[in-house]
């Protein structure tokens, strides 16, 4: 999504209008919508520090909204949760279970899966990550992708979660065992 289309989305969830937000934002009656509808047609872009006061207002991390550190974890993870936004079947995750078995002897670094209507005619692509901390971080993105699909979460609660995240981030184990640590409370 482009920023205007996150904005938009993440106002809308709010429950928000554009002339609502434009007021807040301190524009004048007569046009707090069009500025709005601006930034969220991609017409205008907000300087920064009105980016910082639409998350202020928004209730967001601002991080939905600007990235101050290219390619870190948390942009990394932005952009896979406005990925699942545009497209919610784009991400598939599954916690890949340890195989005690060491075995140096083969360059087969296949990993197999049990064909079912589940997944798509052809075989997916998987990526394993090196970077311990996005691997932290998705493994709690499994959790909550499997307690949305069980019902355990609602959709608002999920979207609550990526847009205050890392904020709302908490712990995960291996094993799927959530701590529930995190310092915000997105579930309702």
């Amino acid at each position: 999504m482009i920023l205007g289309e996150r904005i938009k989305r993440i106002r809308t969830f709010r429950g928000l209008t554009q002339r609502e937000l434009g007021l807040k934002l301190g524009y004048e009656e007569r046009n707090a919508d069009v500025r709005v509808a601006q930034y969220e047609s991609g017409y205008r872009v907000p300087k920064k520090d009105t980016l910082m006061e639409i998350a202020k207002i928004l209730n967001v991390n601002y991080i939905n909204f600007i990235t101050e550190a290219p390619g870190c974890a948390e942009d990394i993870m932005q952009t896979f949760f406005w990925l699942d936004e545009d497209n919610r079947n784009t991400f598939h995750l599954f916690q890949l279970v340890r195989n005690p078995g060491k075995c140096n002897a083969s360059d087969d670094k296949s990993v197999r899966y049990n064909d079912s209507d589940e997944w798509p005619a052809h075989a997916p692509v998987g990526m394993w990550i090196d970077y311990g901390l996005v691997n932290e971080f998705l493994r709690e993105w499994c959790l909550r992708k499997e307690q949305l699909k069980s019902g355990e979460i609602s959709e608002d609660e999920y979207f609550e979660w990526k847009i205050n995240w890392p904020a709302s981030s908490s712990s995960v184990d291996e094993k799927g065992h959530d701590k529930k640590n995190s310092s915000y409370q997105w579930r309702k």
